[in-house]
């Protein structure tokens, strides 16, 4: 059956090409992995020194140099504050896009701007405007706005194309049927745009989650996790920051997968409430 089977003309280098591609975007977070086993006294590289949990045990260990527990707490309430603002400001965008307002591709370009800005530059901004002012930036403060800046241009664009696919016969029928401008929001907008607002959603919480560049100057004296692990590169590293590396790559792939279930379940919840329907109507 195999030799019967006749592969494309270049198949071969293309498999070969992509099977690289794989191994050069896991083989770093595996080699991390791997290494984040080792045992006490070991070294940063291989070869081996034992296996244990040993490293995983040092992440919360309060006396050690680089304590990870509240960088981390900080960037995962970060991630949820820029998670909630994201969604709401890139659903209210979307809504006032479609409206066509005065000014609209001016304001898309500015928001589209600060992706092409390099991230330290909106760092060292952000950092300089809290100085000129004779504030001093935060972690929940310039660190937010500067999430804000990498998180928003996103959502905005995602809920562009959310709103581009909605049919705006489905909200002029509901209000053909009488229904208020907050009921056909409530009962038709919110619903039909849910799974792509959970997905601005996931974008946002990510994107702030693992973000240093624009956050390395603005963080003030409480860092976030990814400023604590590159500072402790740099003063004391040890298999320690691989371990907190497979800790929060788990913890990324866990979000992703539980919001992939949520909107798997709303999904399925639509279909069979719209069968239902069809049911009582037949």
């Amino acid at each position: 059956m195999r030799d019967s089977i006749k592969r494309a003309p270049g198949y071969w280098p293309r498999a070969v090409l992509f099977f690289a591609y794989l191994l050069f975007l896991y083989g770093p977070i595996i080699i991390i992995i791997i290494l984040s086993f080792q045992a006490d006294n070991a070294s940063l590289s291989f070869p081996m020194q034992g296996f244990s949990l040993f490293y995983f045990g040092e992440v919360f260990d309060p006396h050690y140099i680089g304590d990870y527990r509240w960088p981390f707490g900080r960037s995962v309430f970060l991630g949820l504050i820029v998670m909630v603002l994201t969604m709401g400001i890139s659903f209210l965008a979307g809504l006032a896009f479609r409206k066509n307002f005065k000014g609209n591709i001016i304001v898309f370009y500015m928001v589209v701007a600060s992706l092409i800005c390099p991230s330290i530059l909106i760092s060292l901004g952000i950092g300089i405007g809290f100085s000129n002012l004779g504030l001093t930036s935060q972690w929940w403060s310039g660190g937010l706005g500067a999430h804000l800046s990498w998180t928003l241009p996103f959502g905005v664009l995602i809920m562009l194309a959310v709103f581009s696919r909605l049919d705006p016969r489905l909200e002029e029928a509901a209000r053909d049927q009488g229904a208020t401008k907050w009921q056909t929001l409530r009962n038709i907008t919110i619903p039909i745009t849910i799974p792509g607002l959970i997905g601005v959603a996931l974008f946002g919480f990510t994107l702030s989650y693992d973000e240093y560049p624009r956050i390395s100057n603005v963080a003030g004296e409480d860092n976030s996790l990814p400023v604590e692990l590159v500072n402790a590169l740099s003063l004391a590293a040890t298999p320690t920051i691989y371990a907190i590396g497979t800790m929060t790559t788990l913890f990324s792939l866990a979000i992703i997968f539980v919001t992939f279930f949520i909107v798997y379940f709303m999904q399925r919840r639509r279909q069979g409430f719209g069968q239902k329907r069809v049911d009582e109507e037949a």
